[in-house]
């Protein structure tokens, strides 16, 4: 028996053009959010530190702003509602992993047939002085890579024994899930941990590539 197909998305720079919190820093400017998007990027800090500490960095009294650039200044790649609709067709689970906030991933959403269980992303909490990242799919016992969300934990709830696990992602937050994928969709930094590791991997630019792709993968099996 054919085992299901299940697709892990990231969102930043993966469905949508640009990283999103990369973009929000940029924006706003805040002291010192540019060293620690660097050291996030070299592995010098995790990605849930660094992320923590790069929101604190912006005011909870700008709420309002924050929420509006991160919501207007999204792009969705091109293919994305098709992908959707491929998956419904063939019976393919989708589910976004997102290492973004809920702020911005769930808005950007909601104009897309998702279950809402579906989106796994981190919360915000703008109640005190400054905005602080909370963190409900953290890491468990099995990993130690102090993700934020973490992907491999979420992927590892999906069996390799009964599920054929897809990963779609750009960057570094990607990197850890991809060693447990059967097949990986890259972009950007994760191609060179793909072809580092010798995983098996396929590059695309949009998600047309990506239907293309999982429709020669579907004709191979038959």
């Amino acid at each position: 028996m054919s085992k299901q197909r299940v697709i892990f998305c990231d969102f930043d720079g993966t469905i949508t053009v640009n990283d999103n919190i990369v973009a929000i820093m940029k924006h706003f400017q805040p002291e010192g959010w540019d060293t620690l998007v660097n050291q996030v990027i070299s592995k010098e800090i995790t990605i849930r530190e660094g992320v923590g500490r790069m929101f604190a960095l912006l005011p909870a009294s700008r709420r309002q702003e924050v929420v509006d650039y991160a919501i207007g200044n999204v792009t969705i790649r091109s293919g994305f509602r098709e992908l959707l609709d491929y998956c419904k067709q063939e019976g393919i689970l989708f589910l976004v992993t997102s290492g973004g906030i809920d702020f911005f991933v769930y808005p950007v959403l909601s104009s897309f047939a998702i279950p809402k269980e579906n989106i796994y992303c981190n919360a915000s909490d703008f109640s005190g002085t400054h905005i602080r990242i909370l963190w409900p799919h953290s890491c468990d016992a099995e990993c130690d890579n102090d993700c934020g969300m973490c992907k491999t934990k979420i992927i590892r709830s999906y069996p390799r024994e009964t599920y054929e696990r897809i990963m779609i992602g750009d960057s570094v937050t990607d990197f850890a899930g991809a060693k447990l994928a059967d097949t990986v969709f890259a972009r950007s930094h994760l191609i060179e941990l793909c072809q580092e590791l010798g995983l098996n991997y396929y590059p695309f630019e949009d998600f047309h590539d990506v239907i293309k792709r999982l429709e020669e993968m579907k004709v191979r099996e038959l």
